[in-house]
């Protein structure tokens, strides 16, 4: 027979907590206890059964499984019959055994939260039961036999759906606890149940016409009875083994109490000798406490001077940072602020060049021009040219042979490319004579010397290039304080120095883009150039090259023009310079300007307020200066006579005003201000020459910097590398 429910086996623990509980009651000298609660059970096992039969228990604990009856099928309730406790709650046992009235010891009966429907009437029977709880079930009604319970002290009824007591529970004199639900009782009323034990055991023997007495009176003579008749044969034998028992534990007393007395002697004896040594520990710990604090206090004091000179170090070290900083702030605003201003006048400046080249593409070579050409001069000049980019091409290549082969080759390789490259200089330096006369026959050669001075000498591809530089050396700077600040481990305004990176990384791009359209737009006006050629026409490329040579610059020839150098200047000082053809056509000069407001010179195509307002004060700061002069030496004049020897100083012209208010920036540093580069961050050897796109870290040297993926600063991807070429 199944003891557990087939559709939820019960868990490994619980198997075996009842078997460690079976086989716990089977020892010797066990207790009268047997507890199989919370193990999953459907059903009492037939071993339990034995068990309690043969072992005589007294207590039978089984809450918290799934009982659903109390005996199985096949045993008698009669194994359970030396029980005095029997707790049966949290189970599901829907009703109890019909003869539950043979457990004639049972004392206590708990069967609370099961679904029981009724009572049987054998209950009546535990003339021994004192306590019975049977709330939380599914009760309507009790059994009168509940009356013939003569020991019964607590009753617990609540949580039912019992309306009705049965009068006969007036014949229970020892009941002294009763609980129910008051408010939905009828019999007794509500009111009467609302009122406790006693009254409603009024209630009911004034029903029966019994007189109520106190369950004091009849509770002591129960107790006295409560071992009585089943239990006088073994009253002899126990009383016996307690008496022995009690022998037992008075030799086992005894003997304590004197293995007591010798452990406290000798736990005296070990006090003293422990107090003895602990006073000559403490003396010698004193004297060795005295010494580390004196040591101590040595140290503290090192260390606080210390650290007062680390920190006056670290205040220096900042404040150097700090100036650092705020000058690097300012140099890049004064970049953005004219990248912003030179977007507008780079497009004029474009367009005055492409109409120069083109007039010059369009002219003819006239016969006086290829007269007039200075073969020998032009050849030695594109000659130079060509050397120049040959050996600049030699050197780079020879110098990233030299860093490819650095790890593989050893130093004789070294010495053997340097011995190549002395005999290619040697054999360049012989070649000399014969490259001037193959040049001035092959085409190619002349067109490649141009392709070279036109870039040297095109104004908007030198800007770029000089803008380029300027960002470069920026980045390099703001580069090396992120690595200074690193070091002193601060991050204050690092984000600040992020944001001006990444803006000044942004602007190289732009200018990289910009440059490269720019050569490309050279190659495109190369290339209709070449188309334009007359194949016919010897020394083609040779008068271009001339031309190229004898043009002069646009300030040159604006001055030439009859521009004023004063007005020449100013504008080259502001970076106007792309409004010197506007000056120079209207030929606008210092007593124009006095007569003129920022309006008339909007409509003359001046239209940056701040340039428009710098040249109307140096109009009438020149118109001024003559009076001023003239004013200091009346003064002085006058002065003479009373104060001869006290001379009046000269006063010198004011010089043109500028005010950054006013959208006028400041020009850009010279390459000479260039700041030094900082060494590389991986081998600290060499100097920085890559810059990380898009970081803008400028941290590495080349042979170092082919090696890495990510930026050893910021941990970003490097999917760009520019090289600096130092001057």
């Amino acid at each position: 027979m199944p003891l557990f429910f087939r559709k939820s086996k019960p868990s490994d623990e619980s198997k075996k907590r009842l078997e460690y509980q079976l086989c716990l009651a089977k020892e010797a000298g066990a207790d009268d206890i047997l507890d199989i609660s919370a193990c999953e059970l459907t059903e009492i096992p037939a071993t339990a059964l034995s068990i309690c039969k043969v072992l005589q228990k007294k207590v039978f604990i089984l809450h918290g499984n799934k009982l659903r009856s109390l005996v199985p099928k096949g045993c008698s309730i009669a194994s359970l019959a030396t029980l005095k406790v029997l707790d049966l709650h949290e189970n599901n046992l829907t009703s109890l055994p019909e003869d539950i009235g043979q457990l004639k010891a049972l004392q206590v009966l708990n069967a609370e939260k099961n679904q029981i429907n009724a009572l049987p009437e054998s209950i009546g029977e535990l003339h021994l039961l004192q306590t019975l709880n049977v709330k939380g079930n599914h009760l309507k009604k009790l059994p009168s036999s509940l009356g013939h319970l003569r020991s019964l002290r607590t009753l617990d009824v609540s949580e039912n759906q019992v309306t009705e007591l049965p009068s006969a529970m007036a014949n229970i004199r020892t009941l002294e606890c009763l609980t129910l639900d008051a408010t939905q009782m009828t019999f007794p009323p509500a009111s009467v149940c609302a009122g406790g034990t006693e009254v409603i055991q009024r209630f009911l023997c004034s029903k029966l016409g019994l007189e109520y007495c106190p369950p004091s009176q009849y509770l002591l003579p129960v107790l006295e009875s409560d071992g009585g008749p089943l239990e006088v044969d073994c009253v002899d034998g126990e009383q016996e083994a307690w008496q022995n028992k009690f022998l037992d534990y008075a030799k086992r007393k005894e003997q304590k109490q004197q293995e007591k007395l010798e452990f406290e002697r000798q736990l005296e004896e070990e006090q003293r000798e422990h107090t003895q040594l602990f006073l000559l520990n403490h003396s010698r710990k004193e004297d060795i406490l005295q010494s580390v604090k004196e040591e101590q206090e040595r140290l503290e004091q090192g260390v606080t001077q210390q650290q007062k000179a680390m920190e006056v170090e670290r205040q220096r070290l900042l404040d150097q940072v700090k100036l650092a900083e705020s000058s690097i702030t300012n140099r890049i605003t004064n970049l953005l602020l004219q990248n912003k201003r030179q977007r507008k006048s780079a497009e004029f400046l474009q367009a005055l060049e492409e109409d120069r080249i083109r007039l010059e593409q369009l002219t003819s070579i006239t016969q006086e021009e290829a007269n007039s050409l200075r073969k020998k001069e032009v050849a030695a000049a594109m000659q130079k040219m060509l050397s120049e980019s040959y050996s600049l091409r030699v050197l780079q290549e020879a110098s990233e042979t030299r860093r490819n082969n650095l790890v593989t080759e050893t130093c004789r390789s070294l010495e053997s490319l340097d011995k190549k490259f002395d005999e290619v200089l040697s054999l360049q330096q012989l070649d000399k004579s014969k490259a001037i006369a193959q040049i001035l026959q092959e085409e190619e050669m002349q067109k490649a010397a141009f392709e070279a001075l036109q870039l040297q000498k095109d104004s908007v591809h030198g800007f770029i290039r000089n803008q380029i530089r300027l960002i470069e050396a920026e980045l390099m700077q703001l580069t090396r304080l992120e690595v200074k600040r690193r070091d002193l481990d601060t991050e204050n305004l690092q984000e600040i120095l992020s944001e001006q990176r990444s803006t000044l990384t942004d602007l190289l791009q732009q200018l990289l883009k910009q440059k490269d359209q720019r050569e490309q737009e050279l190659r495109q006006i190369l290339a209709e150039m070449q188309l334009k050629s007359d194949s016919n026409l010897q020394n083609y490329w040779m008068i271009q090259y001339q031309r190229l040579l004898d043009a002069k610059p646009l300030s040159l020839r604006m001055q030439e023009a009859g521009v004023e150098k004063d007005l020449v200047s100013l504008l080259c000082k502001l970076s106007a310079q792309h409004y010197l053809p506007v000056v120079a056509h209207h030929h606008i000069t210092a007593e124009a300007l006095l007569h003129m407001t920022p309006a008339d010179l909007s409509k003359l195509g001046i239209s940056e307020v701040g340039v428009q307002k710098a040249l109307l004060n140096w109009a009438r700061e020149k118109a001024a200066a003559p009076a001023k002069v003239i004013q200091q030496q009346e003064d002085a004049g006058q002065a003479v006579p009373s104060t001869p020897s006290t001379p009046s100083a000269p006063v010198l012209p004011a010089s043109p005003p500028f005010s950054p208010g006013l959208d006028m920036v400041p020009s850009a540093p010279s390459l000479e201000e260039r700041p030094r580069s900082s060494e590389c961050v991986v081998c600290m050897e060499k100097e920085s020459q890559v810059i990380f796109l898009p970081c803008g870290h400028v941290c590495c040297c080349q042979v170092c910097s082919d090696a890495l993926q990510t930026c050893p600063l910021c941990r970003s991807h490097i999917p760009q590398r520019i090289r600096i070429y130092h001057p």
